[in-house]
């Protein structure tokens, strides 16, 4: 591209749909210095938190750090209610109290609901982030990474494709736990 007096500047994003609707993503920017600056009056218009961290591929290695850790993050949230709902916990009242400590989270907060109705309305397709924790899985083990709970969820979420489930929002890893 730089021959013909263009560049190019990679902007994944989190914040789901909701993030989408409100125009307050999270942007991982990759790019040149120079190119950012003339791609930001666009980034502008859909993130509110916009970080330039490195060369071309940065943005969607953030995005691999991102997915990453929000399967973890599901998995827990998850295993965590399910049980508490075979404890014969109040469920409701628990995410209340757990939301006051250390176990808060954006995922506990906003996607627990899902998890205790067993109704996962789209918010980001369990499909999408599969295939996002593939990509992750894949650059971790071309550092010599294994990541093991990020491919434990790989295959929670596989399966879940598999059963017609992929175009749910990724809450529905309950849906896994609650079979096992």
């Amino acid at each position: 591209l730089a021959p013909g007096g263009r560049s190019v500047v990679d902007a994944p994003v989190s914040g789901g749909s909701e993030g989408a609707e409100r125009g307050t993503l999270t942007v991982f920017l990759g790019g040149e210095d120079e190119a950012v600056a003339r791609a930001m009056p666009v980034v502008q218009a859909f993130g509110s938190r916009i970080t330039h961290l490195g060369p071309v591929g940065a943005g969607q290695a953030a995005k691999a750090v991102n997915q990453l850790i929000l399967a973890g993050v599901y998995a827990g949230v998850a295993e965590g209610l399910v049980y508490a709902e075979r404890a014969g916990l109040p469920l409701e009242p628990l995410v209340e109290a757990l939301s006051a400590g250390a176990a808060d989270s954006w995922v506990l907060r906003n996607r627990s609901g899902n998890m205790i109705r067993s109704t996962y309305p789209l918010g980001f397709r369990v499909a999408l982030h599969w295939k996002d924790v593939k990509i992750g899985l894949a650059e971790a083990r071309s550092l010599g990474l294994e990541l093991e709970i990020a491919g434990a969820v790989e295959a929670w979420e596989s399966s879940l494709v598999e059963h017609g489930f992929g175009d749910e929002d990724v809450s529905n890893v309950a849906r896994h736990v609650r079979r096992q």
